[in-house]
């Protein structure tokens, strides 16, 4: 990773009960591949974080610690999406679901005493829009669910919060992507990948274009 360039840090989750391969920790993967290209004045880190209540956000936490990104994406898949859903806030809660590892969250809230909501630092409205011009199915969403991409996104916003009271430091939020989605195409039952409107190339495209809203570059 290159010195003295702001730091993009991309994660994605690995498999849990029922996605034996987890296509937000392929996409994000497939962005960083193509994003430092794209935007040369920046570093771009992907990282797939373990569905786990507990090691998910302890592993996000040290990321956070470490690389000081000044833009985070978190991916994460919906069984719901049909394209690109752009959170547009975090809750203080969690649902009674097991992890990767079999276990259930410690607690009904995430953080004791913490905000009931927070919301996201990213541009959602330009996200929108700049995915809109692409031809891309995109939407905005006011309920993050209330499994490990909730949980992730509070704690990288409250992450943001604690360490920085203007708040006006670095932009973090979250995108989910259909569940379906894989590189060489739509997995599982038809009538599932049917009602998907996003394509692998497009969502490495709507990806790349995502970064490049939340770092401030103009359209490519």
């Amino acid at each position: 990773m290159r010195r003295n360039r702001p730091i993009i840090l991309v994660t994605g989750f690995g498999p849990f009960p029922g996605a034996p391969s987890n296509a937000s920790s392929l996409l994000a993967e497939a962005i960083a591949e193509q994003a430092e290209s794209q935007l040369p004045g920046f570093s771009v880190h992907a990282e797939t974080l373990p569905t786990e209540w507990q090691a998910g956000p302890a592993r996000l936490a040290e990321l956070l610690d470490t690389l000081r990104p000044t833009l985070t994406v978190h991916f994460g898949v919906s069984r719901r999406a049909r394209g690109f859903v752009v959170e547009t806030r975090a809750r203080n809660l969690t649902q009674y679901v097991f992890d990767a590892c079999g276990e259930t969250p410690q607690a009904e809230s995430i953080a004791d005493g913490g905000p009931n909501e927070m919301a996201v630092t990213l541009p959602t409205g330009l996200i929108v829009e700049r995915l809109r011009k692409l031809g891309l199915p995109v939407q905005l969403s006011r309920d993050a669910g209330g499994y490990l991409c909730n949980a992730v996104l509070y704690h990288s916003l409250d992450h943001a919060r604690r360490r920085d009271a203007t708040g006006l430091g670095p932009r973090r939020g979250f995108i989910h992507i259909p569940d379906r989605l894989t590189p060489g195409g739509p997995r599982g039952p038809t009538r599932r990948a049917a009602a998907s409107k996003l394509e692998w190339d497009g969502a490495v495209k709507g990806g790349l274009a995502i970064l490049s809203a939340c770092a401030g570059v103009g359209e490519r």
